[in-house]
Parts: C-alpha cells; sequence; structure tokens
C-alpha cells in the first residue's frame, strides 16, 4: 500500500483547507458538499453527537455560525488511493484554548468526502 502519494496528498490537502474556509465562513452549502451524503456520515463535536448526515445539516442550520479559529499543527495523511486522515490542532479566536479535530475522507467518484468527524476542546465540560 502507498502511503501519501503526492497527488492524492495534494487532493485531501485542498479538500482539508476548503472546508476550513467553508467552516470559517458558515457557508453551509460548501461544508455539506464535503460530507459523504449518507446515513453512515458520523460527526462528534464539542456538545453535540451526530448520526448520519440529516443530523449534521439540521444542526449546521441552528447553530448560526462557527466559533473562529486559527489552525496549529495539521497532519494530513493518505492510505493507498481512497482513504485518508485529517487531524488538526485549532486555537479559538483570542484565546489560546486548545482543540482538536479529526476526519476520515473517503475518495468516492465525486471527489473526497468526510464519512467521520470529531471535534473536542481542552477543558470542556461536554
Amino acid at each position: 500500500m502507498t502511503i501519501d502519494d503526492p497527488d492524492l496528498l495534494a487532493e485531501v490537502t485542498a479538500a482539508f483547507r476548503e472546508y476550513e474556509r467553508a467552516l470559517m465562513a458558515d457557508d453551509i452549502p460548501a461544508m455539506d458538499a464535503l460530507f459523504h451524503d449518507a446515513p453512515t456520515t458520523n460527526r462528534y463535536g464539542v456538545g453535540e453527537v451526530l448520526y448520519g448526515i440529516e443530523e449534521i445539516r439540521d444542526f449546521r442550520k441552528g447553530r448560526g455560525g462557527s466559533p473562529q479559529r486559527r489552525l496549529g499543527r495539521v497532519a494530513i495523511t493518505v492510505y493507498g488511493d481512497r482513504f485518508a486522515t485529517a487531524d488538526a490542532e485549532f486555537f479559538r479566536e483570542n484565546s489560546e484554548r486548545r482543540g482538536r479535530q479529526t476526519q476520515s475522507w473517503v475518495k468516492f467518484p465525486d471527489g473526497w468526502k468526510v464519512v467521520s468527524a470529531h471535534v473536542s476542546l481542552e477543558g470542556s465540560t461536554h
């Protein structure tokens, strides 16, 4: 198995960056386009547990924007030609409070999509 094929790594990195752009702009259609449209797509957040793309979409519509943040270290790894992980540290705007984000990406005929995501904050009580 090839790990980190340069072309595939560039594709996943571009998809990750587009998701980060969409998240900071609260661009819900762009975020939705980067998540796999299926009941098997899940997202665990700081205060929410979402099973299936419909729960994820409903959450995004009702939250009223994303907290602003800056990225710290990001590690993206591609395994073979259809699976990748993206692990990122982030810091909330005007704070040094660190968070973590993990995404599992799969390459489908229509491009790279997140199939599983997890977000946490240090010191979170949720």
